[in-house]
Parts: C-alpha cells; structure tokens; sequence
C-alpha cells in the first residue's frame, strides 16, 4: 500500500527535491508552504505521515504541530535547522513523534518515515478490538475505526472524541459544558463555538442530510445526545 506523505516548507526548491527524492521509494507525496495550507491538507487528505520545518511564514512549526494533533494522531516528523535541546523538546513536546535536524541526508529521512510508519501501523495492529454498536454506528474505539451504514468515515481527533463521548451516553442528553470539558479539557468549557462548529463538522460526515440530522440530535439550551 502506498503511503501518503504531507510535507511542510516554506522553500520550493527543498519541497521540490524532496518530493522527487521520495516519491520513487513508494510515497504519495503533497505539499504545503505555510501553516494554513498544511492545516487544510491534513484535514482533506488524510496523510499517513507529515513531515514540518519549524520555521514557517504564518507560525512556527511547534504550534502547527499542536493544531495538527486536533485533526490528526498520525506520526509528525519536525526538520530543522534549530539543533539545541530547546528547540527539539518543544517540537516534541508539541506533538511531534521525531526530530531531525539540518542538514540530513535523504537516506535518513526515509529511514525515519519508515519506522515511524511501522511503529504506527504496530500499535494498530496489537490493540485490542474493544468495539461499540450505536444503531448504524460502529466505533472501534482503539483503532479508531467508525463505519456508518456499513461505510467507513474518516474522522479528525477531536470528531472522534465528540462522537465517543455523544456515544458512551446514547440516548441521553450530554450537556454543552459536559462535552467541552471532555473533549477540550475544563478550561474549555465556556467555548461553546467550538462544540458548535464541530457538531456540524461531525453531522456532514455521518448524518444523510446534515441540515435535518437523525443521528445527533440537538436539545435546545441543554445540549445534544445521540439517538441509537
């Protein structure tokens, strides 16, 4: 199976080279020159593996690595030219699984997506099935698998918390704060714009008709709940 790689630079000609470098090992390669389109390719392609400088135009590679880990958990390789213990611990820190410094050799760029692709696809592999049945919804909670109508959906982390917490509680009403807290942490849950936009996030992915949604019903001034 060839694995999709998304790789971040603001410089052409490196994301040039790099791409003609990878692509005849087996690697189906995109490319982003700034933090917004790496957001937007991550959340439309869903890559296997993504590769980010830590320098970019519109923000620096640590915080793109902490808005990439609200859409994706897969591996995030950082390049760059910043070598100090500092700047690795906060790429890593951030989210990112791997931290090579520049100058490298193309030998070992691959050598470390490849690992970093095995590791995934081991701990996919060795979890346990643990699976929930929510009407035309099935979650495999550790492979974070989710078929609706016999078809499988992709979902961002954090959709897949939403739909798991909404799950865990079917058929009951999950409060606005409850969700908030849960999915985004306590200090959350006044940000009722974000549960907002990822309720009809969630909705187009696994609703027929997102406008008139079955699935995930809203109770008005309370919050939402899951009808299975």
């Amino acid at each position: 199976m060839t694995n999709k790689l998304l790789l971040v630079d603001d410089d052409e000609i490196l994301l040039a080279l790099l791409r003609s470098s990878l692509q005849p090992h087996g690697f189906n390669v995109s490319v982003g020159a700034t933090a917004a389109e790496a957001l937007h390719a991550a959340y439309q392609l869903h890559p296997d593996l993504i590769v980010v400088d830590m320098k970019l135009p519109d923000m620096d590679g640590a915080e793109l690595c902490q808005r990439l880990r609200a859409i994706t958990d897969v591996p995030i390789i950082i390049l760059s030219g910043l070598n100090g213990e500092e700047s690795i611990v906060t790429g890593l820190a951030a989210g990112a699984d791997d931290y090579i410094t520049k100058p490298y050799r193309i030998g070992e760029l691959i050598a470390r997506i490849r690992a970093q692709l095995r590791n995934s696809q081991e701990i996919q592999n060795t979890m346990p099935a643990m699976v929930l049945e929510m009407g035309m919804i099935t979650v495999d909670v550790n492979r974070r698998k989710v078929t609706v109508r016999g078809e499988e959906v992709e979902l961002t982390p954090i959709e897949f918390a939403l739909l798991l917490c909404l799950g865990r509680n079917r058929n009951a009403v999950v409060s606005h704060r409850m969700l908030l807290s849960e999915v985004w942490g306590p200090e959350c849950i006044n940000q009722l714009e974000y549960l907002r936009l990822y309720i009809r996030y969630l909705r187009q992915k696994i609703e027929k008709d997102p406008s008139h949604p079955q699935i995930i019903r809203t109770e008005r001034g309370m919050g939402y709940y899951l009808a299975a």
